[in-house]
């Protein structure tokens, strides 16, 4: 089986191969003719990607789930191999590391969270890259595909190779480390562009047209832009919006310059409540990051005007009141005048976890045929 670090793709394709994977994944149980009318793509067509996704056991025709016989050749339907293949990804957090195992579909079939290891990076990674592998020898009942990696920092999506500020990692070799241990192939994606991927990929899509905006903030914060179906991927890495200016008197009294970053983690939370004596979930803090978060998306959609925009993490998802006080901080702030509403991920406290496979099935949903047929 081929290893090595191949960059992740993370967009919507339209090859014939990739565009009947989706349907079928996305659709299934569906036969021939129902692809037909959901690709646009010819009969001859369908027959041909069918038969060689069949080939390589990433589809499978199942006439026991056929409906009552009728006049003619019967039409079998077609689902993707949900029992026999699987892949492995790992999201590295600041704190904590979520170790999964996931399915042709993105369904994930186990996962659990590891405290992300200190000290020596090299060590570190290792240690995290042979917890995975481990964790992937469980399901040796499995053809394992691929590995992905999601995570924080800047990413060398062609090596692999990443830094991290906030872990003190520097030129450490994330993908060879992980193929090294599994044996396949493996990409490696900046986590808030992987989790962006993943409200596009896994699944149907809410809506592959226009721009979306992607946030997510939980101990520090990130944005990712979705174009026409693919994620923009920045070729000198990932931008930042931590640093973008905010006022919170409640979180960061007496401060002149006050960025998003200093006030959207569990740390100033708790400063606060101890400096006011009060409760960490008091309305007072969590009102306040409310409205800082709303303001702050506000600034960059009055920049961007995108179509779409959907939200992600802990520093979001706080409120007792969910998105609304948000949402509310939001309109008032933006200055277009155009409502837009903003929609929380579809994958909620599992988000990491998405981020992770997304990177693991990407370059398999983009071009299947290419991708199988050389491991």
């Amino acid at each position: 089986m081929r290893g090595g670090v191949i960059p992740a793709a993370l967009q919507l394709t339209s090859t014939p191969a990739a565009a009947v994977l989706h349907a079928i994944r996305v659709g299934g149980p569906v036969t021939r003719d129902q692809l037909a009318s959901t690709t646009g793509l010819s009969a001859a067509t369908i027959n041909r990607q069918v038969h060689a996704l069949a080939a390589h056991g990433l589809v499978a025709e199942r006439p026991d789930l056929a409906g009552p016989k009728t006049i003619g050749r019967p039409k079998n339907p077609l689902t993707i191999d949900r029992d026999s293949l699987c892949v492995a990804g790992l999201h590295i957090g600041a704190r904590r590391s979520v170790l999964v195992i996931a399915d042709l579909g993105g369904r994930t079939l186990h996962s659990h969270a590891v405290l992300t290891p200190s000290g020596d990076q090299q060590e570190a990674i290792e240690q995290l890259c042979t917890q995975l592998a481990e964790l992937a020898g469980r399901f040796s009942g499995r053809r394992l595909l691929w590995g992905g990696v999601a995570l924080g920092g800047a990413v060398d999506a062609e090596t692999g190779v990443v830094d991290h500020r906030v872990l003190g990692w520097h030129q450490l070799p994330v993908g060879e480390t992980l193929a090294g241990r599994l044996g396949t192939p493996v990409s490696v994606c900046e986590h808030v562009e992987a989790m962006a991927a993943a409200e596009l990929l896994l699944g149907g899509p809410r809506d592959a047209t226009g721009t979306g905006l992607f946030f997510y903030a939980r101990e520090t914060a990130g944005m990712a832009m979705t174009l026409e179906g693919r994620v923009h991927v920045p070729e000198r890495g990932a931008g930042t919006i931590a640093h973008l200016p905010v006022s919170a008197p409640v979180l960061a009294p007496g401060h002149t310059r006050v960025r998003l970053q200093n006030v959207i983690g569990d740390d100033a939370a708790l400063a606060a409540a101890h400096r006011l004596g009060i409760d960490p979930d008091s309305s007072r803090i969590v009102d306040e990051r409310a409205r800082v978060l709303g303001e702050a998306v506000a600034m960059i959609r009055d920049v961007i005007n995108p179509d779409t925009i959907v939200v992600a993490g802990d520093a979001f998802a706080a409120h007792p009141h969910g998105l609304a006080p948000v949402q509310a901080a939001f309109d008032e702030a933006s200055t277009l005048d155009r409502p837009l509403e903003i929609a929380p991920s579809r994958f909620g406290v599992h988000v990491q976890e998405s981020a992770a496979v997304v990177v693991a099935l990407s370059v398999i949903y983009a071009d299947p045929i290419a991708a199988v047929a050389t491991l």
